[in-house]
């Protein structure tokens, strides 16, 4: 498999974040710009995945539905 293309790592620090989001089942308030729109939305996290070289969190938005996000889309998160 070839990696994603242009794939920035998130910071140790951010990911160690958003798995005790995860583990201790905690909303998000979660900021992401995806061609070259700015989203901000209440997410809930469900788990972290690496596929092709690139990391993703896998979450359930306000409608419930389940949705992948690239990691290194999200500008900003803060756990609530």
């Amino acid at each position: 498999m070839s990696p994603v293309p242009d794939y920035s790592p998130m910071d140790c620090a951010q990911y160690s974040r958003l798995e005790l989001a995860i583990l201790q089942r905690r909303a998000l308030r979660l900021r992401w710009v995806w061609r070259g729109i700015t989203h901000l939305e209440m997410v809930r996290p469900v788990d972290l995945r690496t596929r092709r070289h690139a990391e993703y969190l896998i979450l359930r938005d306000t409608a419930d539905r389940r949705r992948i996000l690239r990691l290194d889309r999200i500008a900003k998160f803060e756990v609530l």
